[in-house]
């Protein structure tokens, strides 16, 4: 078996003989936990729907097509595939629809080829910077606008070197 599969449930057990050693109440302490999660949850909800309605409409209302015709050229200029754009796109919106397009470019042009290389090192090198936002900044009152963009600059560079290294290797 594994010695990974087994991490998780030996944590769990030795966190459970740690608590008893030192007597504590651990369904108390769980349900205390879980009473705290509730005003999280209720307090980040309305950041976190937001953010999926706009990255549903991105999509659906034809932003993305738009954008994705008018920056080709200049992906393109950088070493990106076309094919690609629009995941390059998608990712920093929602993690759901850029694994269907990432999807739908392997079941195009194959995995092991430039673009389905690509189209991993794209997914996997980025992140859902809206989504992430929502959940780390709800509530906050600080201002958002450097650190949202410095990931999606992060998000493309880490694109336009991927590419590049898959041009290489």
């Amino acid at each position: 078996m594994n010695f990974v599969a087994l991490l998780i449930p030996a944590l769990f057990l030795a966190l459970f003989c740690y608590a008893l050693k030192k007597r504590v109440k651990l369904y108390d302490c769980f349900t205390e936990g879980a009473k705290q999660a509730v005003p999280l949850i209720l307090s980040i909800f309305p950041y976190l729907a937001a953010m999926l309605i706009l990255s549903e409409l991105f999509s659906a209302g034809g932003l993305s097509a738009i954008l994705t015709r008018f920056l080709t050229p200049f992906f393109e200029l950088l070493g990106i595939p076309p094919e690609i754009a629009p995941l390059v796109l998608i990712k920093p919106f929602s993690g759901s629809g850029s694994t269907a397009l990432l999807s739908e470019i392997f079941a195009a042009y194959g995995p092991d080829s430039y673009i389905g290389r690509c189209a991993a090192v794209a997914y996997g090198s980025g992140e859902t910077v809206f989504y992430i936002s929502a959940v780390y900044f709800a509530g906050s009152k600080k201002q958002l606008l450097l650190p949202i963009a410095a990931a999606l600059v992060a998000n493309f560079l880490g694109v336009v070197v991927g590419c590049l290294l898959c041009r290489i290797l």
